[in-house]
């Protein structure tokens, strides 16, 4: 068949991307907009490849009983797909459905990419608590509002707005609903500028900053105006460009999960030296000081030089923290060739805690940390294939995860993050 025909397809599972899985003839086809337990009239757009075809959705002709009015009107199926901005692929499906969904995604990977058998969970977002342990704010009812954060672009024509769903092409748009009032209210101001991108950031003191980000010209400086935010009873100091948790209640969360993960370990080691890879500026290394207390020895390492010098302010509290600038797999190898035998059992006694970027942390990290042999490894982790392969890496080197953690932080769309902890066989109880 050609890409332009139509076929009727029996949506039955889901696929990692946003995408829902149906059969033709034997051969798998990819298509969005749709949920399984859906019969839809499919137009195919691939059909070259012989593994699979992908197509998109030209009618609906039995819906799920967990299909919804989209929660972005313009990305509903009554607009043409061209003009159907992207970042809400989920946004068609009922909310605690859409969390089934995600976790039969990650329970997926970790069977077929890791060849793992590990118990899943997922959950919300969880309520941001103040030091009083009074509640501040919570997820929205409809998982609306939620971006802190947004990226819009900006075209030949001086068009502004987000991108079509799978395409670089600029879609004007009249509404954000994912995005926070405020943020929501400073991208309709915004006019055409020079073609780029345009980034909106509302920092915990509630106002939105507009970053520029014109194609090939310097950043305009105020993507590194040093702003704050919140997480737990912190602040923590960042460039407002920089790189922080999207939904307004993310950082916090993971902050909680992964101090209920090391707590959960039976108490840490204040003499051991722990990790904190990838670490931005400091949110993890944080949590870890918080539970030994002012004479915690945590390392973190980033790549960015900005965020490592924020995070060597916002660890400033534990006289034993280094924030060092460095891609992670040289400083790990670094440390495998320079560290003494005594530094080396302060690390064994230590925990690492891994938050790397979609991609995951890959082979040549995943092994060079388990060479390290510390006392467990806390992964964070925002796409579950890179997830997976790391596990089953971690697995091989004698890491073995219990349970994964998910936590949907991303309400109407596909991603999701994940939560697990890895302890060695060898030091089980």
């Amino acid at each position: 068949m050609d890409a332009g025909e139509h076929i009727d397809l029996e949506i039955t599972g889901v696929a990692h991307g946003g995408v829902f899985v149906g059969r033709h003839e034997g051969r798998v086809v990819f298509v969005p907009d749709t949920l399984p337990g859906e019969r839809v009239r499919v137009r195919l757009t691939e059909t070259r490849k012989k593994s699979f075809w992908r197509g998109e959705v030209a009618e609906v002709l039995t819906a799920s009983p967990d299909r919804r009015p989209h929660v972005w009107a313009q990305a509903g199926l009554d607009h043409p797909a061209p003009e159907r901005p992207g970042g809400a692929d989920f946004g068609h499906i009922e909310l605690e459905r859409q969390r089934s969904l995600k976790r039969d995604v990650v329970r997926d990977a970790l069977a077929r990419i890791g060849r793992l058998d590990v118990p899943v969970e997922i959950e919300g977002a969880r309520p941001r608590v103040d030091a009083n342990g009074e509640v501040t704010a919570t997820e929205s009812a409809d998982g609306t509002g939620w971006r802190t954060r947004v990226s819009l672009h900006v075209d030949e024509d001086g068009r502004v707005g987000p991108y079509a769903a799978r395409s670089h092409t600029v879609v004007p748009v009249s509404e954000l609903p994912l995005a926070t009032a405020a943020v929501a209210r400073a991208a309709a101001r915004l006019r055409g500028t020079k073609p780029g991108r345009i980034d909106l950031v509302q920092p915990a003191d509630g106002r939105v900053r507009v970053l520029p980000r014109p194609a090939g010209a310097p950043a305009d400086p105020l993507v590194r105006e040093t702003v704050v935010e919140t997480a737990g009873d912190r602040e923590f100091r960042l460039d407002a460009g920089g790189f922080w948790q999207v939904h307004r209640l993310a950082a916090s969360t993971l902050h909680a999960m992964v101090t209920e993960s090391l707590a959960g370990l039976g108490g840490l080691d204040g003499d051991a030296r722990h990790l904190d890879l990838y670490g931005g500026v400091g949110l993890f290394a944080a949590a870890i000081g918080a539970l030994i207390g002012p004479g915690a020895k945590v390392t973190t390492v980033e790549s960015d030089e900005r965020a490592t010098e924020h995070a060597g302010a916002n660890l400033a509290d534990w006289v034993g923290a280094r924030a060092e600038t460095a891609r992670v797999e040289r400083w790990l190898a670094q440390l495998q060739a320079t560290a003494s035998p005594a530094e080396r059992a302060r690390i064994s006694d230590g925990v690492v805690v891994l938050d790397p970027p979609r991609s995951g942390a890959g082979i040549e990290v995943t092994r060079a940390v388990a060479r390290l042999t510390p006392r467990a490894v806390v992964y964070v982790a925002c796409d579950p294939v890179a997830l997976a392969r790391d596990l089953a890496v971690f697995a091989e080197a004698g890491y073995r995860a219990d349970e994964v953690r998910a936590v949907d932080l991303f309400p109407h769309s596909h991603h999701i993050e994940a939560v697990t902890t890895l302890i060695p066989v060898d030091r089980r109880g």
